[in-house]
């Protein structure tokens, strides 16, 4: 029987609150798409690397689960640092292309959260 380590799930907390947006964002949704989304991301802990049509990279060591729900495609951009999975943003999809300004605010709290780990390790 194979044994297996699930890859920790770390939630980004925004610096000088205490404001989780993407745990904020998953708690607005139904039930239902929490559930979906949970899966998704618990596949990819276990069976980490996969890719399509799970996950796909977004460049730069980040990476995003697609979850389809019934109101659209949910996406939580993540990246993987020191072990853990870091969740840095989620949104539902409305176009086919990953928009720009989500993109870019993972991007933002992803550099925010290396520097502080960079600072609290002493590199």
């Amino acid at each position: 029987m194979a044994h297996y380590h699930p890859i920790p799930v770390v939630f980004y907390i925004e610096e000088n609150s205490s404001n989780e947006p993407v745990k904020e964002w998953l708690l607005s949704l139904d039930k239902t798409c929490r559930r979906i989304i949970g899966k998704d991301i618990r596949t990819v802990q276990i069976g980490w690397p996969i890719g399509m049509p799970v996950v796909r990279s977004l460049g730069g060591g980040l990476w995003e689960v697609r979850s389809h729900i019934p109101n659209g495609i949910a996406r939580i951009i993540f990246k993987l640092i020191n072990g853990e999975i870091v969740l840095f943003h989620g949104f539902v999809k409305k176009t086919q292309k990953t928009p720009q300004d989500d993109l870019d605010l993972a991007k933002k709290r992803a550099k925010k959260y290396e520097a502080i780990e960079r600072k609290s390790h002493g590199k």
